[in-house]
């Protein structure tokens, strides 16, 4: 079996993957989709955590970056745990971390983005599941503004809805993707 196969049967055995086609779900954007993922409920198993690591390590083996990091709350277990594994293994890549807050701090220093970064870093955006694209593109513009170059975005699940990857992509980024829906639903007839 793939590291593919064996992420999407993870959603199916964390119970991170739903499928409702008469009520269906609603989702951030509003819409209402046959279809929840849950990668907040993926990532809290460690084998699952491990999965996502060394296939999102495979996929960016020729993909040069300092820095990966997204929006709060789901791009950080996924941004740091992919940059954990990546010190771990050989041949070794040290990928620093940051976040990217939906509002500004109201103490402190104030800022919008936190963690590692230095001007003029390669960043490679992060986040659990691409549907409209909105997370993803709010994360490339903070990270840009921050000075980082975002060529760069990979995400677990790719809905494949809404011209997600179309938005991100008009956005001169590039889009990884380690699953897509039709990856859940082939898994699903199994389970």
């Amino acid at each position: 079996m793939t590291l593919q196969e064996q992420l999407a049967n993870a959603f199916h055995d964390t119970q991170s993957f739903k499928w409702d086609r008469e009520k269906g779900f609603k989702l951030a954007s509003g819409e209402i989709s046959p279809f929840y993922i849950d990668c907040r409920a993926l990532m809290a198993h460690p084998e699952a955590r491990r999965l996502v690591s060394q296939l999102a390590y495979e996929a960016l083996a020729d993909v040069e970056f300092d820095c990966l990091g997204g929006l709060e709350l789901g791009a950080i277990p996924i941004a740091i745990t992919i940059s954990d594994f990546a010190c771990a293994t050989s041949p070794q890549r040290l990928w620093r971390t940051f976040v990217v807050r939906k509002q500004p701090k109201d103490h402190g220093l104030g800022k919008l983005i936190e963690g590692s970064l230095h001007p003029n870093d390669r960043a490679l955006i992060v986040d659990d599941v691409l549907t409209s694209g909105g997370s993803v593109l709010k994360a490339i513009g903070v990270a840009r503004e921050a000075g980082l170059q975002v060529d760069q975005a990979l995400v677990i699940v790719d809905r494949q809805e809404q011209d997600g990857r179309a938005r991100v992509e008009r956005e001169k980024v590039r889009l990884i993707s380690l699953l897509t829906i039709q990856d859940l639903m082939r898994t699903m007839k199994k389970h």
